[in-house]
C-alpha cells in the first residue's frame, strides 16, 4: 500500500465500537513520538497529553455526569448518563491539552493548529498501528470545572479527546467534499 493508499483509508471509528486491546505502553510512545512531529513553529511544543485508562475512564464519566447536573439540574436522566458512560468504550482515551506560551512571536492561533495537527496525527499513528481511533470533543472539553479537574492550567485547553482502541468491526468510508469544487486559483 502507498502512503496516499493509507491516508485514503483513514476512518475515524465511534468510540462505542472501540475495546479492548487498546494500545500498549510501547505502542503508544510510538504513536506520540509520531505525533510531536507535527509543525510546530518557535519549537514551543505547545500541547501535552493525559492518558486515561482503566477506572480514571469510569471516575471521569461521574465526574462528567455530576457536572452536567450542576449544569442543568433539570438534565434527563439519558443526557447524564451518556456522559456517564463517554469514557467508558475505548481502552485509552488521551486527552491532548493545548498549551498556549504567551508572549512569543508565534500566535497563539498557530500553536492552537500545531495541537490540532497533534491530534490528527495521533489518528493516523493509530490507524498505522492496527487500532481506531476518534477524535472527540463536546461539551467537556470546554467546561472550566472539567478543565480543573484535569489539572489544566489557565493557559491551557483541551484540544480533543483521542479515543484508541480495537474496532468491533468495519467502518464504512462516508461522503467525502469534493476537493475540486473547495479548490480556486487566485490570481491578482
Amino acid at each position: 500500500m502507498n502512503d496516499l493508499q493509507f491516508l485514503r483509508r483513514r476512518r475515524s471509528v465511534p468510540s462505542r465500537q472501540l475495546g479492548e486491546p487498546g494500545p500498549g505502553a510501547d505502542q503508544l510512545r510510538a504513536m506520540l513520538a509520531e505525533a510531536v512531529r507535527v509543525p510546530d513553529h518557535g519549537k514551543l511544543a505547545p500541547w501535552r497529553f493525559l492518558a486515561i485508562r482503566g477506572e480514571a475512564r469510569h471516575a471521569l464519566g461521574e465526574l462528567l455526569a455530576a457536572r452536567a447536573l450542576e449544569r442543568d439540574p433539570a438534565a434527563p436522566a439519558a443526557a447524564v448518563d451518556k456522559d456517564r458512560q463517554r469514557f467508558s468504550h475505548a481502552p485509552l482515551v488521551l486527552v491532548v491539552v493545548g498549551r498556549i506560551t504567551p508572549g512569543q512571536k508565534v500566535p497563539a492561533q498557530e500553536q492552537l493548529l500545531s495541537g490540532g495537527a497533534v491530534c490528527f496525527a495521533l489518528l493516523q499513528a493509530a490507524q498505522a498501528l492496527g487500532f481506531g481511533a476518534q477524535w472527540l470533543t463536546g461539551w467537556a472539553a470546554y467546561d472550566p470545572v472539567v478543565a480543573a479537574r484535569l489539572g489544566l492550567q489557565a493557559n491551557e485547553t483541551v484540544l480533543g479527546f483521542i479515543h484508541m482502541g480495537t474496532p468491533s468491526g468495519d467502518v464504512p468510508e462516508r461522503q467525502r467534499p469534493d476537493p475540486d469544487a473547495l479548490l480556486a486559483d487566485w490570481t491578482p
